[in-house]
């Protein structure tokens, strides 16, 4: 019986959600989503050509920017297939392999962002506070280094995720309250002690996200600090002018992201509507405002889009 049981568990499939008690509407609700997921990809890929045919835009903060639009990219594309799935074609089911492969894609990418954007607000940081050797430390070496930590740390940690949740049997209901998979939610249809997986995704992103979040808080504490020993007001006015578009991406991402795993463990069934909507937020509208605020902020690249719109 035991081993009927595993064999189930082992081929069993997960069934997503869209948004509860709205099915009749799924058709609707995937016109808004499905223009969000195209400005969002059109965005961050007109911020990627523009950044890579500009000469001008080789700079330590467009770099870091095009490092950001392909986060974002990669968070949309991998979560394309479900949630537009869910809302065009009422496809729920996704197997146990799939939805372990995009939790790994999910979080891999946003703490991945987390960095880039800590390496962002670092920018801003030695720009204001050092500007006199901004770039002596910042070169492209430098920044590729960056980069490429950032990503090892992110795959590194969750890497063992989708095997520590494939070790587990799942025997209970297996209906997820999201159209994606996140490891908060799955790992708790595990008919198993996941204390230490518990244990370990809490660890992870104490490590990650809260880690990058003290520090990109640091880092504003020190430019704070700086700008208002300044002199004049016109400076510091323009030197905090370069900070709104960052501060507004920093917002935008982490609110949903630390939000999002409190609601997950401490929550009880009056917040599952809260659930859905940070969701949502947390995946879609960081890749989809990002380029938008950065577009309008930066007066380059707010020039260069302007030119190749009118020309």
């Amino acid at each position: 019986m035991s081993a009927v049981n595993d064999t189930k568990s082992n081929s069993a499939v997960f069934l997503l959600t869209g948004i509860p008690g709205q099915e009749d509407v799924h058709l609707w609700i995937s016109i808004p989503f499905f223009l969000m997921y195209v400005i969002s990809i059109v965005g961050n890929l007109a911020i990627l050509f523009i950044i890579k045919t500009d000469p001008r835009l080789h700079e330590p903060m467009y770099i870091f920017l095009s490092m950001l639009a392909i986060t974002d990219l990669g968070l949309s594309i991998v979560t394309i297939p479900t949630i537009l799935g869910i809302f065009l074609f009422n496809s729920r089911e996704i197997s146990l392999d799939a939805c372990f492969a995009q939790l790994f894609f999910i979080h891999s990418l946003s703490y991945i962002e987390s960095s880039v954007l800590l390496l962002m607000a670092f920018d801003r940081f030695v720009a204001i506070c050092n500007p006199l050797r901004y770039a002596a430390i910042l070169t492209l070496p430098r920044i590729a280094k960056m980069g490429l930590v950032c990503v090892l740390r992110a795959v590194t940690l969750i890497f063992p995720l989708p095997f520590l949740l494939k070790r587990f049997r799942y025997c209970q209901a297996n209906i997820l309250s999201h159209s994606f998979c996140v490891h908060q939610e799955v790992m708790k249809l595990a008919c198993s002690d996941i204390t230490v997986n518990s244990i370990y995704g809490l660890s992870i992103a104490l490590l990650t996200v809260g880690l990058d979040s003290l520090l990109i808080c640091l880092s504003y504490v020190m430019i704070l600090r700086t700008v208002l020993s300044i002199t004049s007001h016109m400076e510091s006015l323009r030197a905090l002018n370069t900070c709104v578009a960052h501060l507004c991406a920093v917002l935008l991402f982490y609110t949903p992201m630390l939000g999002l795993p409190v609601i997950h463990r401490f929550g009880n069934s009056s917040s599952h509507s809260l659930q859905i909507v940070l969701g949502y937020i947390y995946l879609l509208v960081p890749p989809l405002m990002n380029p938008i605020v950065y577009s309008v902020k930066s007066k380059h690249l707010r020039a260069r889009i302007i030119r190749a719109l009118f020309e």
